[in-house]
C-alpha cells in the first residue's frame, strides 16, 4: 500500500488555498517583507502560491508561474526576508491546524528552494543555484 501524498494529508486544494491565503496574508502584513508585495495582485498571487504547493506536494494540479529562480532574480532577496518569508509559511501551517509532520516536510521544501531565492551577493542579484526547483518530498 503506498503512503498517502502530503497533498492528501494537508487537505487538498481546499485547504491548501486556506493555508496559501493564510501565507500571502501573513506576509502583507510583516514589516521585514511587506514591501516585497505591494505591488502584486492578491487574487493572482493567492491563486499561484495555492498551485505551487498543491502541484509540489502530489496534486494533480498544474503549476503556471514561473520557477523559483525566474522569479526572483535580480530581487536581491536577503537571509533575513527569507527566514521572515519561512516564519510566515509556519504561522500559517500553525494558524490552520496543519499536523506536525505535514508541518516539517513543507518547512523542509521551503527551505530546500533557498538557493533558488536568496541572493549570492547583495550587489547581483545572482542565484546559488540555477537548477528548477521541485516540492517534491520523495
Amino acid at each position: 500500500m503506498s503512503e498517502t501524498s502530503l497533498y492528501e494529508r494537508l487537505g487538498r486544494e481546499e485547504n491548501i488555498r486556506l493555508i496559501a491565503g493564510s501565507i500571502l496574508d501573513n506576509h502583507l502584513g510583516n514589516d521585514k517583507i511587506k514591501s516585497r508585495f505591494r505591488h502584486v495582485d492578491r487574487d493572482e498571487t493567492w491563486r499561484k502560491v495555492t498551485e505551487f504547493i498543491c502541484a509540489g506536494t502530489g496534486g494533480p494540479q498544474h503549476y503556471t508561474g514561473r520557477g523559483m529562480l525566474a522569479a526572483h532574480r535580480g530581487m536581491n532577496i536577503s537571509e533575513m526576508e527569507f527566514i521572515a518569508v519561512v516564519d510566515d509559511i509556519k504561522a500559517a501551517l500553525e494558524s490552520n491546524g496543519v499536523g506536525e509532520r505535514e508541518k516539517q516536510e513543507l518547512l523542509a521544501i521551503a527551505h530546500s528552494l533557498k538557493g533558488d531565492i536568496v541572493s549570492s551577493s547583495p550587489d547581483s542579484g545572482a542565484q546559488s543555484s540555477s537548477r528548477k526547483p521541485t516540492l517534491s518530498t520523495t
